[in-house]
């Protein structure tokens, strides 16, 4: 199998970047133990190490407890030199082995899965890539360790965009990085704020919201290319932009008749079809899972709450009644969950609410919680917070078992966008 990633080969990256850091502050109480053996290479120093980078995606996720290199007894690289007993002593549950060689200018990783307790192999797989992509070697790799045990698809191959102020708001850019933080990439720079990105279903383009006209607009910018196109130029708000699950449409919040409201434009013709009409402040939109519906912001019962317009009878209805302040809807991609911005208190939390049955569970513990974006397999979300007084994203699972944070070394980040699958 070959693993490309073309569209990332092309990224403007003028400059040093300073990583997003992980610190993990929460996983789940009895955790899968898996021990990955350091792989075999036979050339010189490789840039990255990529049965690391393994162990550290696994554990990032909270359901997992790698073993540490150095409690290991031996260093197997093939099934003959595994000695179940030896891994059973140190409470290994499964076995990570891997093989990295070089061919055509290529590096080809084969990796296998051994099942402890069972003593029989359960994964083997071979994957090659170009230089410079050691890294997407192991988020590969991590991802089907991950699927293999937890049944669920792994996200340690998506990206994440985000917005990075520094200088106490002098300077803007919008960033692109794995979900980790590493290989952070600049993707725009400006003097005037930039909000709201969101991804194209394809994971090919973003649309956001850049102040550099003197108002707000909405852009459309190519991910490789960094060819971009302003979509709008209302007077007024011109904000809050996001896909359509087909790819075919945005919806935004447009002020050009005198009140915020939710608007659907057609990428295709650049038609605008207003989809609220109400007195009160519609905003924020996000699409539900099947594109029928769209969920969103507003004050209309006197304080913000979220509301689900059907896009074709235009029947609106209120979806969250616990608490007085509810808002930033996202909808989970199975279409079963609402993600919020809940306050409680007087604070600011992330929140989840089912759908079905309307239980409203807060998920965040911290001040100021804002912003978040839900991975594409569901499990993660990732938000943005404060700590020690300055902005920095941080992640936790739908059911707040697992949670890390990603402060930077630069200035403050905001705004979190997860990608789709690419």
């Amino acid at each position: 199998m070959r693993l490309v990633c073309l569209f990332f080969l092309v990224l403007l990256a003028n400059g040093a970047r300073a990583d997003l850091t992980i610190e993990i502050t929460q996983g789940v109480d009895n955790p899968t133990v898996i021990a990955v053996v350091p792989f075999g290479w036979g050339g010189g120093a490789l840039a990255e190490n990529v049965s690391n980078i393994i162990a550290q995606d696994l554990q990032r996720s909270g359901q997992f407890r790698p073993i540490d290199q150095n409690d290991m007894l031996a260093f197997p690289h093939r099934q003959a030199e595994v000695f179940y007993r030896d891994w059973r002593a140190l409470g290994t549950e499964y076995l990570l082995l891997g093989d990295m060689e070089m061919r055509n200018g290529r590096y080809q990783l084969t990796f296998e899965v051994y099942d402890v307790l069972a003593q029989k192999k359960v994964l083997r797989q071979s994957v090659d890539a170009g230089k410079g992509q050691l890294r997407d070697l192991a988020h590969y790799a991590s991802d089907k360790v991950y699927e293999l045990i937890t049944g669920i698809r792994g996200a340690f191959s998506t990206k994440m965009v985000y917005v990075e102020a520094l200088g106490g708001n002098k300077l803007y850019r919008l960033m692109l990085s794995d979900v980790d933080g590493a290989r952070p990439r600049l993707l725009l720079e400006s003097r005037q704020p930039l909000m709201s990105p969101s991804w194209s279903p394809d994971g090919r383009e973003i649309v956001y919201v850049s102040f550099e006209t003197g108002r707000p607009a909405i852009f459309r910018q190519e991910v490789a290319t960094a060819k971009r196109v302003q979509l709008t130029n209302f007077k007024g708000l011109n904000s809050a932009p996001v896909w359509s699950p087909d790819g075919k449409k945005l919806a935004l919040v447009l002020s050009k008749d005198g009140n915020p409201e939710v608007y659907t434009l057609d990428l295709a013709t650049g038609s605008f079809t207003r989809v609220t009409r109400h007195y009160a402040i519609d905003t924020e939109p996000n699409w539900t899972a099947d594109g029928k519906g769209i969920v969103f912001t507003s004050d209309r019962g006197g304080r913000p709450q979220i509301y689900k317009v059907t896009l074709a009878s235009g029947h609106t209805e209120r979806l969250t009644f616990e608490g007085d302040y509810n808002a930033r809807p996202r909808v989970s991609p199975d279409g079963k969950t609402l993600v919020i911005v809940h306050r409680s208190n007087g604070v600011f939390h992330i929140a989840t609410q089912d759908l079905a049955t309307g239980d409203m569970r807060v998920l965040t513990e911290t001040n100021l919680d804002e912003s978040p974006s839900i991975a594409p397999n569901g499990a993660m979300l990732m938000y943005a917070t404060k700590h020690q007084g300055k902005g920095i994203l941080a992640a936790v699972s739908l059911d707040a078992g697992v949670k890390f944070r990603l402060p930077s070394k630069a200035g403050d980040v905001r705004e979190p966008s997860w990608s789709p699958y690419f």
